[in-house]
């Protein structure tokens, strides 16, 4: 299916690895012309490399999307080097486990800042440009724990997915009149190279064949081009008719009716 993307413009916030690359990559192979942010820049170059072999312009810049002033530099550069944003993925994220009581006032401030205020910064930032394009298209890339309880020790986690997806939502419903879409994607469990749960398979292969049978129906863990090729149809037009809703992806891992 030819999706439309051709020489349209995407920024992906944490782009160089995982999920995030794994996005890069689809729209890449649709002919998007993309802008890669992370904070590693030997990560960063290495994937623009292998994106350009699909024949489209990457740029990269290495950031910290956590800084206040980070979301207006990615935006003003990706300005300098194409004609606009059509396409925003705020990919970036991380977690802090442990029980509600122990947690940290300094352990919140840094996960609701990295999974929450700093994609919020960046989608504030990029409105101005697609309103003026009149139209543009928000995904964030949420989790299934922001549609239903993660369990013991995720408190701060799962409470910044489900703000995460609440706001796109109203966002959804406030910039509907200037042709902007926002929606969110809900992954379940991921495994890609380096990632958690590859680290957890690798250590323990056994325990997570039973943690497979008992959660998820479809009997493997996700792969990050799964969720990549959701995202990739979800800016495109074929999607024209979808704004402020959450997709899983998630192999029916998640037990959520909503």
């Amino acid at each position: 299916m030819d999706l439309g993307l051709k020489n349209k413009v995407a920024l992906v916030v944490g782009g160089s690895r995982g999920i995030g690359r794994a996005i890069a990559e689809s729209l890449a192979r649709e002919g998007c012309d993309l802008v890669l942010c992370a904070r590693g820049k030997e990560p960063l170059e290495l994937a623009a490399s292998e994106l350009g072999s699909y024949g489209t312009r990457v740029e990269t810049i290495t950031l910290d999307i956590t800084h206040p002033e980070a979301a207006e530099q990615l935006v003003s550069f990706s300005a300098d080097k194409f004609e606009g944003i059509d396409f925003l993925i705020a990919n970036a994220g991380g977690n802090k486990r442990g029980r509600f009581e122990d947690t940290s006032e300094e352990d919140w401030t840094e996960i609701l800042n990295l999974n929450l205020t700093a994609h919020l910064r960046t989608a504030r930032a990029v409105i101005p440009v697609m309103r003026e394009a009149k139209g543009g298209s928000i995904v964030f890339i949420a989790s299934i724990f922001g549609r239903e309880a993660g369990g013991a020790g995720l408190s701060i986690y799962n409470t910044t997915k489900s703000a995460l997806i609440s706001a796109a939502k109203i966002m959804a419903i406030e910039l509907a009149i200037y042709g902007i879409r926002v929606n969110t994607v809900a992954p379940g469990s991921i495994r890609f190279p380096g990632g958690s749960w590859d680290k957890r398979c690798i250590a323990d292969p056994d325990g997570m064949a039973s943690f497979i049978a008992d959660n998820i129906p479809l009997g493997r863990f996700g792969r990050a081009e799964e969720v990549a090729d959701v995202v990739a149809f979800l800016v495109s037009e074929r999607a024209s008719w979808v704004s402020g809703a959450c997709l899983n992806v998630d192999g029916v891992q998640s037990k959520s009716l909503i």
